[in-house]
């Protein structure tokens, strides 16, 4: 477990620490199997002591889950995404899509362990629930000040559907789009990820309808014609 500390320095020494610990077990994965990866092996190719890492982690897995997880958040972070407005999505959302098998691809050795039979159940709802987060960030962006959307936004219906109709859409893509991700992995990302994002996008593309929310004029003229 970290050692709290409350200085602005002493907070860039944990992020220092924190940092050379990752990037001593990314390096260390690329030679052998998570596994194989101990404690000792990480302190000595980082630099520090054992006691140091143990200020830090428990064990290699937890620094395995933090490291993962931190890049994810900044893949996620930096992918562009097409508005729904958008005429062609597609070439964009292929780009996107790439960068995510191109970033899997880099560090195989960690997310294969991670996202595997024996890997971490952390990891892996911590890379869908992102997903789901980035989806409904770029299909909800913030509205700028003085600007009016309320047409864009559909009215609570009873069924709830109107509401729940993209959760569902980016939950349903993200499982969908981990469980490509893990399947290729294990299958030693034997296609590249420019073939892996074209093959994908088809599928992920056939949802773009749900992704679409209806809006309120819309729900309201339905409701009227089936009266």
């Amino acid at each position: 477990m970290a050692i709290p500390l409350s200085s602005a320095s002493g907070d860039r020494r944990v992020r220092r620490t924190q940092a050379a610990l990752a990037r001593a077990l990314i390096q260390l994965v690329a030679e052998r199997d998570l596994p194989r990866v101990t404690v000792a092996d990480v302190a000595v190719r980082a630099g520090v002591s054992r006691s140091t890492f143990y200020d830090h982690y428990r064990d290699v897995d937890e620094l395995a889950e933090a490291a993962c997880t931190a890049m994810i958040d900044t893949l996620i972070e930096s992918l562009p995404s097409p508005h729904p407005g958008t005429a062609d999505p597609g070439p964009e959302a292929i780009r996107s899509l790439e960068e995510f098998f191109t970033s899997l691809a880099e560090h195989a050795g960690l997310y294969r362990a991670l996202l595997g039979p024996q890997g971490s159940a952390r990891v892996c709802d911590h890379i869908r629930r992102r997903i789901i987060t980035a989806i409904q960030r770029h299909l909800h962006p913030p509205v700028p000040p003085g600007e009016d959307r309320t047409q864009d936004r559909a009215e609570p219906r009873a069924d709830g559907w109107a509401d729940d109709r993209v959760d569902v859409a980016a939950a349903f893509t993200a499982g969908a789009l981990l469980g490509v991700a893990t399947e290729w992995l294990q299958r030693g990302c034997h296609r590249t990820p420019a073939d892996m994002a074209a093959l994908t996008w088809p599928l992920v593309g056939a949802l773009q309808p749900l992704y679409v929310p209806e809006r309120a004029d819309q729900v309201e003229g339905r409701a009227r014609h089936s009266r």
